[in-house]
């Protein structure tokens, strides 16, 4: 009897620990660890709805990613989903004004999808996610309207910064486009205009508003992550590049001009960036020489799928 009641006692302080520590932590069906604070007013978020958050990524105390200090938060669609062992899982149990904790531990995360993990996680590491519900939104319109107002502020912070750039440094002659995007020609050259079809050539060099290079095709020492020094290819209207670099080329560069471009960060890598190289939201400048404009080949369908390496350049930063 005396047995037992010592298994018993040991169990039960076990299980008092393993409580301590979670901290008042749950756990989903996949394993994942959730902790919910909430005043526990207004309905929990429905499938089909809204919300818009701020969340934080975190290794130990080393910050992966955040939209805090951004000026657009993060959106997303609210679905039911089964035990997948990420953030999406505990959405149906927030409500407008909640904030959650979430962890996720590295060798869960490598077993359960099955890929390796990046460098800058561990199997023992701990990912923490936290996350604020800043709003809900009944249908994707509402949605739209909320975030549209908050990009027409920082696009026009982003295109004054530009401007002020522009003013400060003496330069003269710069277009701006209707997407906000601006562009200078320094070297006219006499060859086909870059438009809608065309596939063009640029050569090209990056930097930040701050001057620090971020890429080169021309000068490898003017290169983050190194890659040949090919000429930048890609089809008007078919993507390929920044938003902001294809629409200041449009129908203003020809073949044989050089010239710079000074593209606002939402028409550049937005609020994702670019890694540690590019900062979410920053504005970006281009210097471009076009070495050829032609007529592009059609399209590929979409089934064909050709056994051949990745194109190198795709690497290259100018892509999104």
């Amino acid at each position: 009897m005396k047995k037992r009641a010592s298994y018993l006692l040991v169990f039960l302080t076990l299980a008092a620990l393993t409580a301590c520590n979670n901290n008042g932590f749950k756990k989903t069906k996949s394993g994942l660890l959730y902790k919910i604070i909430s005043d526990g007013k207004g309905e929990p978020v429905k499938k089909g709805q809204f919300i818009k958050f701020n969340y934080t990524q975190k290794v130990h105390d080393s910050l992966l990613f955040s939209t805090i200090n951004m000026p657009i938060p993060a959106y997303t669609r609210v679905d039911s989903v089964g035990p997948v062992y990420s953030v999406v899982e505990v959405f149906t149990m927030l409500r407008k004004g909640d904030s959650v904790e979430v962890v996720q531990t590295g060798d869960s995360l490598e077993k359960k999808f099955h890929q390796p993990l990046p460098p800058y996680i561990k199997k023992k590491d701990k990912l923490v996610v936290t996350m604020k519900v800043l709003d809900v939104f009944t249908a994707d319109s509402l949605l739209i309207k909320d975030r549209q107002k908050l990009v027409d502020v920082e696009k026009a912070k982003e295109i004054s910064d530009i401007q002020d750039y522009l003013k400060k440094n003496n330069f003269t002659g710069v277009q701006q486009t209707t997407a906000g995007n601006f562009y200078l020609i320094t070297t006219h050259g006499n060859g086909p205009k870059a438009d809608t079809g065309k596939k063009v050539s640029v050569r090209y060099t990056g930097t930040n508003m701050q001057g620090e290079f971020f890429d080169s095709n021309i000068d490898s020492t003017k290169q983050i992550q190194r890659h040949p020094l090919t000429p930048f290819e890609f089809v008007i209207g078919r993507g390929g590049a920044v938003p902001g670099m294809i629409d200041a080329i449009n129908n203003n560069l020809r073949e044989g001009d050089a010239g710079k471009l000074f593209i606002p960060g939402l028409n550049g890598y937005g609020q994702q960036g670019a890694g540690t190289v590019i900062k979410p939201f920053e504005n970006l400048i281009f210097d471009v020489i076009i070495d050829s404009v032609r007529v592009a080949p059609p399209p590929m369908p979409r089934n064909f799928n050709p056994r051949m390496p990745m194109n190198r350049g795709q690497l290259q930063a100018p892509h999104r």
